[in-house]
């Protein structure tokens, strides 16, 4: 098989032809060129010569005046018809090597035959290019323009197609331009779009870019190369309906989908195994801790409680204090009111006394010694009577005492009783545990709904990103599509494909170029152009590999700034900076232009190049473009030798790369020449705009705004669930908190009735040892009694002693006396009134002793019932509603006592409780949380897996059955083609679990004693594999959907055996003679050749072949195009007999029989 050929020898501008010899041939206009021809021709008589005329004119394949057209017609005796859509005319202008020409091929097999060179392939690019497609599918020229013919400005290609009954034959011309590179493309004359013309074409199922229709010259290796997978795809293009494509699309789409989530399941399973085991291990451990928590809760509030009842008992002693202070001052009162008679007589005794004192001062020298011992025993009269007034008090505080003592002994025994009323009673039946259990069961329901709708918030969240995402896909899909458009854009696209770091980078300094010192310039390809496009390929092979996409900074500043950025921060690898701290200027050429040219040189590279000088002189710094010839033709040896003795150490042309490398050490005779042969240019290259890559991108932009349309969906139903768990929340609060209030109330009444036997007890005791302190008061009163009477005594027997000296003393002196008796009497009188006063007074004094003290009492109670209230403020502003009710009722039903007793009883418990490890419930919880989630999303799963396998059992049942009968009509041919040649061989459908897998499948044998094996190119020669492969095209001809099929020399590398074989069935198969056609069972078929416009020998084929063998099989309902050109062709081609040249050539056939 011959090579595809580089683009460099088929350059139109350097006159060679377009194809693989690479021999230089002239079209018609041209044809007289004086350069000798070495192509091999023949005289009318059949001798070779070198000096006769050809045999046919350049570019002739048929006479195209009407008496030939006539004649060709009348001779074909088998009526074929075209089908719409196969090609009728092509016409050709300026056309690679073509200055006119005309075809007319047939509508079954069209066989192309000439020598190298003449213009064979230039019919297959023509058709290609003629109907819309790329010079991408001919694996040529990048450029459209190359195809314009040397010398030409701009090209022309019409081709008439055969149009659907009763329509007329649609005429696509296209319109090449050299200037711009550019394609203009006309319907029946009228100005179209290149995308409505590739429209047309496919609406007649014409698929150019298949290479089971249309296989060039330059494709057959890549075909050879499919794979079997990439087979299937393209066979399913050229013989089946769009359908079975797009059934086969959404099998791999689906089954990718499947395999996604069915390893989601898997990952998810296993990791909910896991999660439940480890929570079954913690149950036990979670409820021991969840009522240590508990216990610990309630100690914690009835801590809280202590200063709550304190503070209630200091408000009950406070105002049970003010009512006392009432009474106190209520007797106080009285007390002054009984006692304000005495007071006034007291008075009047003082002022009888002191008119005695008046008259006793004049006889009191008289009485001074009876007065002395009168006052002594007067004296001991009145501390007699203090100290009976004293036993009195001791007697009055004692009866007060009893009668407190008593009424609290009532008040204890009436409290006894009223208890064990209450014991006697039944117990209020309470369930706790039942309680606790529905209380929980409805926080879980309020957990399970609030981690819910969590996970609901975190979805919306996911979407809102997931949505916000498309949207700057799509923005940047649309400024994509806009770059596609642009020059600037699609160099950006090569940039991106051929260094994605350093178009990063680029795109990070285009935003930051102001945070530099000065400008930095991007990659030469982007900022740089070739001036013209004919040294583009010339310019590229002198620049190194990393120049292209270098970055150019002018300071070491930003030198260091940039490095800094690029490689530590965004961490980019692929990246080249350069230094230009100089200007173009330091950059002179070695010798002057008019010694360059004197070398034969046509300038320098820089020359050629357009871009800002900093960019310019980086390049000369590192490729030394101002030291590098150029020339667009090659160098002659003489030319070489001077060059090589010259300044000018490097130099391209259109071929190679020269580069002189000198050792001044070992003289000036010392050097070495590298010559590397100049490739096609890649990134100053302009090409059209990629349509497959501008429709996968709108294709994207489409799917990525339905993606956005599905999300917003999706938001709104989570905003209706989020709802729907709010409403159930409250309600489920509501039932929560009405259970914990019963719960509370029946637990307040539990414990009021178990306190009852500790209270009776305590009151009991109470009630003893106020009885004991009655029992003994009558005892202490007696003895009182017994003490004043003693005193009495006494005092009776002073007076009675005070009396008698008296009385002696005023025996004796009667008259001396009688003066100071009075006055002693009237002092006697006043003493006793006096000591009966000061009672008196102590009395009030004790009374009014009694208040003061009872009001500092009130005060001292009234500031610690305002701190402790204070305190309770403090505490109840951090509680909440249940928890403050919780310590009012403990407040009041319990004393301090009681509740310090309660305390400890609860800490014995907690202490008889293991703390264990307090992020137990909180791993549990947090646990759980993930099993609910995973069930749900298994659940989810479960159904989408049942989805996948129900959505794949209903398009692999459309689609297999349909396939397999392809395939089997397609092996049945196959088998039967290979069967003429004496081989065998078989297709077959590859399947796998993977739909993407599935592949056409080649059997073949060649030989009698070996097994059927896998067409490849390991067990076969190429001749075989070739066998194989055009016998494959031909099973597809009679199933195919195209109106024509094209094949470029499949023959090459075929033995003469097997070339004549291949024949024999191509023609019996394509012209619909073959006597033993084959006829498949099934009739059921997917296709059918009546609807396709299929005339017994299938679709229009095209055979391209540079030689054929002697002898060949032909049949009258193929047509043979010739082509011949040269330099000795004829300007006007109707000057040849084509008519006679064939008589010419028969005459002498039948003179050599």
């Amino acid at each position: 098989m011959p090579s595809a050929v580089t683009p460099q020898r088929r350059r139109r501008d350097q006159g060679s032809g377009d194809e693989a010899d690479g021999d230089s041939t002239r079209s018609s206009s041209d044809s007289m060129s004086s350069r000798s021809s070495k192509r091999f021709r023949l005289n009318l008589n059949g001798d070779a010569s070198s000096s006769q005329r050809p045999l046919l004119p350049n570019g002739y394949l048929s006479q195209v005046n009407g008496h030939y057209r006539r004649d060709l017609a009348q001779s074909e005796t088998i009526p074929l018809k075209y089908q719409p859509g196969s090609i009728v005319r092509v016409k050709l202008a300026n056309f690679v090597t073509y200055t006119a020409v005309e075809f007319f091929p047939g509508p079954s097999l069209n066989m192309v035959i000439g020598p190298n060179g003449t213009g064979k392939s230039t019919l297959v690019c023509a058709i290609c290019l003629g109907m819309g497609w790329g010079p991408k599918h001919l694996g040529r020229a990048k450029d459209v323009s190359e195809f314009v013919k040397h010398g030409c400005q701009e090209s022309t290609i019409e081709i008439e197609l055969q149009g659907r009954p009763e329509e007329r034959n649609p005429v696509l011309r296209c319109v090449i331009k050299r200037d711009g590179n550019q394609s203009y493309y006309y319907i029946n004359d009228k100005s179209s779009p290149r995308k409505d013309v590739v429209d047309l074409a496919r609406s007649f199922a014409i698929q150019i870019d298949n290479l089971c229709q249309f296989l060039p010259q330059d494709k057959v290796v890549e075909f050879a190369a499919m794979t079997p997978v990439e087979l299937l795809w393209s066979t399913q293009r050229a013989v089946a309906p769009q359908e079975m494509l797009d059934w086969h699309k959404e099998l791999k789409l689906l089954r990718t989908n499947q395999r996604i989530v069915q390893a989601q399941n898997l990952q998810d399973v296993e990791t909910l195994t896991n999660l439940e085991g480890r929570q079954r291990m913690q149950e036990a451990d979670v409820e021991r801790m969840r009522e240590r928590e508990a216990i610990k809760e309630k100690v914690e509030k009835l801590v809280l409680a202590g200063p709550i009842v304190e503070f209630r008992e200091t408000r009950a002693k406070h105002n049970e204090m003010k009512q006392r202070r009432i009474e106190a001052q209520n007797s106080l009162q009285e007390l002054q009111k009984e006692v304000e008679p005495s007071l006034r007589a007291v008075n009047a005794k003082q002022r009888y006394r002191d008119k005695m004192k008046q008259l006793a001062a004049e006889r009191k020298r008289l009485i001074e010694t009876t007065d002395k011992r009168a006052d002594t025993y007067a004296r001991k009269v009145n501390g007699f009577q203090d100290k009976i007034q004293e036993v009195e008090a001791e007697k009055e505080n004692e009866k007060k005492g009893s009668k407190v003592n008593l009424s609290e002994a009532r008040r204890l025994d009436q409290v006894i009783t009223g208890l064990q009323k209450q014991l006697e009673q039944q117990p209020i039946e309470f369930d706790v545990s039942t309680y606790n259990e529905n209380i929980r069961g409805k926080e879980r329901e309020v957990r399970e709904c609030r981690e819910k709708g969590g996970e609901l918030q975190q979805n919306r969240s996911d979407l809102d990103r997931q949505g916000v995402e498309r949207i700057q896909r799509i923005e940047r899909g649309r400024r994509d599509l806009e770059n596609l458009e642009s020059q600037a854009g699609r160099q950006y696209e090569k940039l991106v494909k051929d260094n994605a770091d350093t178009a990063r980078a680029w795109d990070w300094i285009q935003q930051h170029q102001g945070e530099f010192e000065k400008h930095v310039y991007g990659p030469p390809m982007l900022e740089c152009s070739v001036k013209d496009s004919k040294y583009v390929d010339l310019v590229e092979a002198t620049l190194g590999g990393t120049d292209f996409t270098a970055f150019t900074v002018q300071t070491s500043n930003d030198m260091r700034k940039l490095h800094q950025q690029l490689y530590n921060v965004l961490n980019l690898g692929r990246i080249t900076i350069k230094t230009v701290l100089g200007t173009l200027d330091n950059f002179p050429p070695p010798v002057s232009r008019e010694d360059l040219r004197h070398y034969g040189l046509e300038g320098w590279v820089l020359d050629h190049i357009a871009g800002p000088d900093a960019v310019l002189a980086m390049l000369c710094e590192s490729s030394n473009m101002h030291r590098t010839g150029i020339a667009i033709q090659d160098t002659t040896p003489q030319q070489f030798d001077v060059l090589q003795n010259s300044p000018i150490p490097r130099w391209v042309t259109r071929k190679n790369f020269y580069r002189i490398n000198r050792r001044r050490e070992y003289g000036a005779s010392a050097f070495s020449t590298n010559v590397s042969e100049v490739r096609p240019a890649r990134f100053w290259t302009d090409q059209p705009v990629d349509t497959t890559a501008k429709r996968d991108l709108q294709l994207k932009i489409d799917d990525w705004t339905e993606e956005t349309r599905t999300i917003r969906a999706e938001i709104e139903g989570i905003g209706r669930q989020l709802s729907g768990l709010k409403t159930k929340v409250a309600e489920l609060e509501d039932e929560k908190r009405t259970l914990q209030e019963e719960k509370e109330a029946k637990q307040r009444a539990v414990n009021a009735f178990k306190a009852i036997p500790i209270r009776i007890a305590q009151h009991e005791e109470k009630l003893t040892s106020h009885n004991k302190l009655l029992a003994t008061v009558r005892d202490r009163l007696q003895a009182l009694d017994d003490k004043q009477d003693d005193l009495t005594l006494e005092k009776g027997r002073a007076a009675l002693a005070y009396a008698s000296v008296v009385e002696t003393l005023q025996k004796a002196h009667d008259e001396a006396y009688e003066a100071e008796l009075m006055l002693i009497e009237a002092t006697s009188d006043f003493e006793v009134l006096s000591e009966r006063e000061s009672d008196v007074k102590q009395q009030l004094e004790t009374r009014q002793r009694e208040v003061e003290e009872i009001a500092i009492a009130t005060t001292q109670l009234n500031a610690q019932a305002k701190k402790l209230m204070a305190e309770c403020k403090k505490i109840n502003e951090g509680l909440d509603d249940a928890t403050r009710d919780y310590l009012s009722d403990i407040a009041a039903r319990m004393t301090p006592e009681d509740l310090q007793n309660e305390i400890e009883s609860e800490k014995a418990r907690l202490d008889l409780m293991h703390e264990g490890n307090g992020g137990v419930i909180r791993e549990y919880e947090e646990r759980q949380k993930k099993i609910d989630s995973l069930r749900t999303r298994l659940q989810g799963i479960e159904i989408a897996l049942e989805e996948f396998n129900v959505n794949i059992k209903v398009v692999r049942d459309k689609w297999e059955p349909r396939l397999d009968k392809l395939v089997k009509r397609i092996s049945a041919s196959f088998a039967f083609n290979m069967k003429q040649i004496n081989c065998a061989g078989e297709v077959s459908v590859h399947k796998d679990e993977e739909y993407d897998q599935w592949a056409i499948q080649i059997q073949v044998k060649f030989r009698e004693n070996e097994p059927l094996t896998i067409l490849d190119s390991h067990r076969q020669s190429g001749g075989e594999r070739a066998v194989s492969t055009i016998f494959y095209l031909m099973s597809l001809q009679s199933l195919t959907r195209s109106p024509f099929r094209v094949v470029d020399e499949i023959n090459q590398g075929m033995d003469p055996r097997n070339e004549r074989l291949v024949h024999a069935r191509m023609v019996s198969i394509a012209t619909g003679n073959d006597e033993q056609q084959f006829e498949p069972e099934d009739e059921d078929n997917d296709v059918n050749d009546e609807e396709h416009g299929n005339m017994g020998g299938g679709s229009q084929y095209f055979l391209i072949t540079p030689k054929l063998l002697h002898g060949l099989r032909y049949e009258r309902g193929m047509r043979v195009l010739c082509i011949a050109s040269g330099e000795y062709m004829p300007k006007d081609h109707t000057s040849v007999d084509f008519r006679g040249c064939v008589d010419i050539k028969r005459r002498m056939m039948a003179t050599a029989r």
